[in-house]
């Protein structure tokens, strides 16, 4: 099994190098991984300059670019052979209900959907994690399911995992993106010059998150997983929105 993985915590992630050395047993694994923290980044892709690539000396190749790119790179001409899997993570911190939106490691794992792989992006419920080697087992055991079964050509799974060691983790759930309250107000500050700085405030607390959601599992003990998909569309109003429409024929 060849198995590619990234991150947007950057080739030098304490989360990138548990998630690959657990890996390593599963398969044949090729890391691809931003040159530095690129959380937040989304499914942005470089388009307007080239992207640098280099080879550190434990093997791991880091770009200059987004999660976004270094997947996109690494299945379109860096890597020799395609992988069979993408997998994204540890990503330090959650990535619960609208976290999806922004964040680089979901990016990563749907860029790999994209082109074709089935795909996974890991995180762990903690700024400051203490049981990575947890998360890196679960990811190791989702994998070799994954091996075994597919869940379906547009599936990318979400998992998050919280912070615990791996015998106190009370299960696996399926389930569905919460929602939180809309983020905190930026902060408004003045650089030495008095020039006007703004800086991004936290992501709101939880809304939606009772039983059934990705809040409420981590919350609980259980390791959240979460199908997404990149179609968009929202089906059930396209009825409503033609007739709504017919008005302008």
């Amino acid at each position: 099994m060849r198995i590619l993985i990234s991150n947007d915590d950057g080739y030098q992630s304490q989360g990138l190098k548990v998630l690959a050395r657990e890996l390593e047993q599963c398969g044949e694994i090729s890391v691809v991984a931003p040159d530095r923290d690129r959380s937040g980044a989304s499914n942005s892709l470089t388009l307007a300059v080239p992207v640098r690539v280099w080879r550190s000396e434990n093997g791991f190749v880091r770009v200059e670019g987004t999660p976004t790119d270094c997947v996109h790179i690494a299945i379109t001409g860096l890597l020799e052979q395609e992988p069979d899997i993408v997998i994204a993570g540890i990503n330090q911190g959650p990535n619960l209900g609208d976290d999806v939106i922004y964040s680089g490691t979901v990016a990563a794992a749907m860029e790999g959907r994209f082109l074709g792989m089935p795909a996974m992006a890991i995180s762990i419920d903690s700024q400051e994690p203490k049981h990575l080697d947890a998360a890196a087992r679960v990811a190791s055991r989702l994998v070799s399911n994954l091996e075994r079964g597919s869940l379906g050509a547009s599936t990318i799974l979400n998992v998050n995992v919280p912070d615990l060691p791996y015998e106190q983790i009370r299960g696996v759930r399926a389930t569905r993106l919460g929602h939180r309250h809309r983020a905190e107000p930026v902060s408004r500050v003045k650089d030495p010059r008095g020039n006007i700085l703004y800086w991004v405030g936290p992501a709101g607390s939880e809304q939606d998150a009772g039983p059934g959601t990705d809040f409420h599992a981590v919350r609980n003990g259980y390791v959240s997983v979460s199908p997404l998909h990149v179609d968009l569309t929202r089906h059930a109003a396209l009825e409503p929105l033609a007739h709504w429409l017919s008005r302008f024929d």
